[in-house]
């Protein structure tokens, strides 16, 4: 590399340049022999191109173009292209320079395109005391270069876009002569001057993750959201994509385009969150304060910035369009997604945004999209040229805006622009590239009709990467310090007035691109979401909060028909059948318990049967309804079947009595089910049988018997008393013709007469004391039982 250096500060001899120059001739020798009796080349641009397309050798240096420095150069400028040259080749190359070549004017948008697709024209060389030499290139060695050229030593003229190609030329053993091997080629905007008329650009800037909020939430008061994993997190913590495309928009004239959900998850993960980590069990999330920080910076950021709010969760368009609207509910969860965008965003980032706008993938419409789209009250939509084309003979790239019939506009973005940044822009080569090309291409379209004012629009990919969004924020910036370009918002953009011969037809259902088709959500997507619709419905109606439950399973069911699912097939699936299977178990928390046969000994007799409710909250508007399936043996009440209301505290059991009356023996299936106050069944039934025994003759004597024994010890009991009466009344009687001395001697024998009946005594209380001693609630449980 020392080597290299000092190479690179020496000035070449006029000798060693001449034979440059004659070597990139020659360069195919065999060829080009009969080139040597032509008459001389007309020019020697033309010369510079013959040498560069002929040259055999030109892929066996790779050469990488990794910065490009001003991207927009000003006269008075001094560019320098830095990069990396390595020999792919099995020779070892010598007498190798690094130099750049410009060529003339671009002519168009399309010759952009083709230059791009690796046209071989290079142009003529720059003064090759602006060089960088490599003595020796070993094969698979990396070496990097660095080469400074003032601006005006590029010899650039009219204003335009100018192709600069970067080449590694040396020569090998098999080849001793010099020869281009190795060239990358890129472009060059050139606007020194202002434009009399600038074009003015909106790029929308998106803010959209992936759906990772469940509709689960910790069986707590708190109701501590569910989180499938923790990637968002790791999106929005330093260095990652979201924060990356926060920290970059703040320093941008850009139009914010944000889905609520995103905003609703970080929310939700600062509050505090649990992370699915397998089966049943989840575990704390840590990163509160990432969320924190993120969703704070982004309300200070966005403070008097243009916002746009798509619908909650960014609904699939065309899938619903496709394949949606013959499910019932489909077109109904894209209104609440709309209605409940613009409160998430009011109440998070305290900034009203506009919900006008819907965005189809890629642009991409066709009549049932735009109908779907306008649906749920967007009358703009977000379209691409590369859909809507144009048909007519414009010269230019025509404004943005244009109707297209039924009071909706497309703002039409350019197609060009907007996929300028996709691909991998971890590669500098790749970024540095990406970045010349999206400002030729603006510059191209400005210098299209230059005195006719445009407005156009830039829709990116919708969830960026975090090197792609640093080479999109490279570009913008880049694009600001032009000359030729003018940032404004998609508001303006949409109140722009269109072009007269612009193309306003939407294309037809056919044209829909099949490889955007293949990755469309499927009919069956959507009718399962209804069914799951349908079982929310049902379950909270009994709910004492119902908000507890609708509103999460409205937001996961929102998520369920996300963009963000096309290429992810197998997880929607996943994710969709997660949200059903939870409400599943949330129905299953409110239950009949199984319960035992029960004996009816005799003609009636109450039937306890058991509702269970394990969740947070209470239920009521419940029913409970117990049908005799043989109402001949048996009956509820008087009716074959008996309904009574149910209303259950959260976390507790309530048992419901009925009262069963037999009418012939044998057994008699009950079957016990819950319905809601509209008639739905509410989950299972359980069925259980009633043994109906009839008083039989035995029984009849064994209670006669008992009834005569008790007749009898009563009758007993009555003579005794009496007699000891009729003993009293003598005694009586026989005090009175008494004299007081006499009185001791009758008293002692009365005493002992007294004694002589006392085992009879003790008995005359027992029928009054024995039903004192009973408990009241005895009789009571055993009825209940």
């Amino acid at each position: 590399m020392a080597e290299a250096a000092e190479f690179q500060g020496m000035s070449p001899s006029p000798a060693r340049r001449w034979f440059r120059r004659t070597g990139a001739l020659l360069a195919a020798a065999p060829l080009l022999a009969g080139l040597l009796q032509l008459p001389a080349s007309p020019s020697a641009d033309a010369a510079e191109r013959t040498a560069v397309a002929d040259a055999t050798g030109a892929s066996t240096v790779d050469v990488s173009l990794d910065s490009l420095t001003p991207s927009v150069p000003s006269e008075g400028d001094t560019l320098t292209v830095s990069g990396r040259i390595t020999n792919k080749g099995k020779k070892t190359i010598t007498s190798a320079h690094v130099g750049l070549r410009v060529g003339p004017t671009m002519d168009g948008r399309s010759a952009i395109d083709d230059a791009a697709r690796n046209n071989p024209y290079a142009g003529r060389e720059v003064d090759d005391k602006y060089t960088q030499e490599f003595p020796k290139l070993a094969p698979g060695v990396p070496q990097t270069f660095s080469i400074s050229v003032p601006v005006d030593k590029l010899d650039l003229g009219a204003d335009g876009v100018y192709q600069l190609g970067v080449t590694l030329a040396g020569q090998t053993a098999a080849q001793p002569y010099e020869q281009i091997l190795g060239i990358e080629r890129t472009f060059l905007p050139w606007q020194p001057d202002a434009a009399d008329t600038r074009t003015k650009t909106t790029y929308l800037w998106p803010l959209i993750s992936s759906s990772h909020m469940t509709a689960e939430t910790d069986s707590n008061e708190q109701q501590t959201p569910v989180f499938n994993d923790d990637g968002l997190a790791a999106e929005l913590a330093p260095g990652g994509r979201l924060q990356q495309l926060l920290a970059l928009g703040k320093d941008l004239d850009v139009t914010w385009v944000i889905d609520p959900d995103l905003l609703a998850s970080a929310a939700a993960m600062a509050r505090g969150y649990q992370i699915r980590s397998d089966g049943e069990s989840t575990t704390p999330g840590r990163q509160q304060a990432v969320a924190k920080q993120w969703l704070g910076e982004l309300e200070e950021t966005v403070q008097g910035k243009e916002i746009v709010a798509l619908p909650f969760a960014d609904p699939d368009l065309a899938s619903l369009a496709h394949n949606g609207k013959k499910v019932t509910s489909s077109l109904s969860h894209l209104k609440d997604a709309t209605d409940v965008a613009a409160t998430t965003v009011e109440s998070i980032l305290h900034v009203t945004p506009s919900t006008e706008y819907a965005w189809p993938v890629d642009g991409a419409i066709d009549p049932s999209i735009v109908k779907v789209a306008t649906s749920a009250g967007a009358d703009t939509v977000i379209a691409r040229n590369d859909t809507l084309k144009e048909t007519g003979s414009l010269p230019y790239t025509p404004t943005s805006a244009r109707p297209i019939g039924g009071g909706t506009t497309a703002v039409v973005a350019d197609a060009r622009l907007s996929q300028a940044f996709q691909g991998d822009m971890a590669v500098a080569g790749n970024s540095t590239l990406a970045v010349q090309r999206f400002l030729a291409q603006s510059l191209m379209i400005n210098r299209q009709a230059p005195d006719r004012q445009r407005s156009i629009v830039v829709a990116p990919q919708r969830m960026p990467s975090a090197s792609q969004a640093q080479t999109m924020a490279q570009a913008l910036t880049a694009l600001e310090d032009g000359n030729w370009s003018q940032s404004a918002g998609l508001s303006a953009a949409t109140k722009a007035k269109p072009d007269p011969g612009a193309a306003t037809q939407v294309p037809s259902a056919s044209s829909y691109p099949s490889s955007l088709r293949k990755q469309q959500l499927p009919q069956a997507a959507f009718e399962q979401i209804e069914n799951t619709q349908w079982k929310l419905d049902n379950f909270q109606v009994i709910l004492t909060d119902e908000s507890r439950v609708v509103t999460p399973f409205g937001r996961a069911m929102n998520r369920a028909m996300s963009t963000s699912w096309r290429g992810h097939a197998p997880d929607a699936v996943v994710y969709r059948s997660g949200v059903e299977s939870y409400l599943n178990d949330l129905v299953k928390q409110v239950r009949l318990i199984q319960k035992s046969e029960a004996k009816l000994s005799g003609r009636s007799a109450t039937i306890p049967v058991t509702v269970q409710n394990n969740l947070v909250q209470g239920v009521d508007h419940l029913v409970l309804r117990l049908t005799s399936e043989q109402p001949t043996r048996l009956r509820i009440g008087d009716r074959a079947y008996w309904e009574q209301p149910v209303e259950v505290s959260g976390g507790h059991s309530q048992s419901v009595k009925f009262t069963a009356n037999g009418r012939a023996n044998g057994r008699a299936s009950v079957v016990a089910q819950l319905y809601t106050e509209d008639g739905e069944k509410y989950g299972p039934a359980v069925t259980f049988d009633v043994r109906v025994t009839e008083i039989t003759p035995t029984v009849m004597l064994v209670i006669a018997g008992g009834v005569l024994l008790l007749v009898l010890a009563g009758f007993r009991m009555y003579t005794q008393r009496k007699r000891a009466t009729a003993r009293q009344a003598e005694k009586e009687s026989e005090d009175g013709f008494e004299t007081d001395d006499e009185t001791d001697g009758p008293e002692e024998a009365s005493d002992t007469e007294s004694g002589a009946d006392a085992p009879e005594q003790p008995s005359d209380p027992s029928p009054d004391t024995a039903p004192e001693s009973t408990e009241p609630s005895a009789t009571g449980e055993r009825v209940d039982r």
